[in-house]
């Protein structure tokens, strides 16, 4: 089965907009857990604009408690400033179980692009032996709409990566405007290309209740997916309990029908 990780940055933003420490992140997390959720996922960024270093040690704190994995997202080459150590001190300090690697400059309202494997690998390398060396299973978010950036993707296994995650953003897109079939069939391409060297494929951006079905219908053996912005939103309306089962539930009728 597909394990879900849930994005809690959109707890931070809310709590951060208002100052204090409402809504509570850790506390957020927690009801996720409790609901079913296989792990957290958190992306902190330089400007602290959602998650902040001290979040990342409670989450770490808190996962560890919980037996269940932390994912840890951000951009290595991000240089550290006041209130931000920079990503790999961040994982030295708390050991999450993956380091997911994210090539998204400080201006960016989101991460929108998966990394260039040709042009990054030697930069790459040293900080996945490194992260490795910290036992962290490493994760490298990658293109798979982008026939440029897509069709080296197997030099993420070259790099010493684990995984790779799918930047779904481009297939939510074409979902909504119902052209997803083409798209799917991009991604289902790309998975089989990126198994076929030992890596472990994840995914995550704009995925919902909507569109993951399909997806994990589609496109072969996906280990992980992390959702957070459409996750929160659901639960705005339908509390983060039900969200998290209604999730699940979408995993586990994928499993079943792929193993009938």
């Amino acid at each position: 089965m597909t394990s879900l990780s849930v994005n809690v940055n959109k707890i931070a933003v809310l709590r951060n907009s208002r100052g204090g420490t409402e809504p509570d992140v850790v506390q957020a997390a927690s009801a996720c857990l409790d609901a079913g959720a296989h792990g957290i996922t958190v992306h902190p960024r330089p400007d602290a604009r959602h998650i902040r270093a001290a979040d990342v040690h409670a989450l770490a704190e808190l996962t560890a408690t919980r037996g269940v994995e932390f994912n840890l997202e951000g951009n290595p080459f991000a240089p550290p400033r006041e209130g931000y150590p920079g990503f790999i001190a961040l994982c030295e300090a708390v050991r999450p179980a993956q380091a997911t690697l994210v090539p998204d400059g400080d201006d960016q309202l989101t991460s929108d692009h998966g990394f260039d494997f040709l042009r990054d690998a030697d930069r790459l390398r040293p900080l996945v032996r490194q992260l490795h060396d910290l036992g962290c299973r490493v994760s490298l978010f990658a293109d798979a709409w982008d026939p440029l950036r897509s069709a080296g993707i197997e030099h993420a296994a070259h790099i010493g990566a684990d995984r790779v995650e799918l930047y779904t953003g481009p297939y939510a897109d074409a979902f909504h405007r119902g052209e997803q079939a083409s798209m799917l069939e991009r991604f289902a391409g790309i998975a089989r290309r990126a198994q076929g060297v030992g890596l472990g494929v994840n995914a995550g951006h704009d995925l919902s209740q909507d569109n993951l079905g399909a997806f994990l219908a589609a496109v072969p053996d996906v280990l992980e997916v992390s959702i957070g912005h459409a996750l929160i939103s659901e639960a705005l309306h339908d509390g983060l309990a039900k969200t998290v089962r209604g999730y699940l539930a979408i995993l586990d009728r994928t499993t079943k029908k792929s193993s009938a």
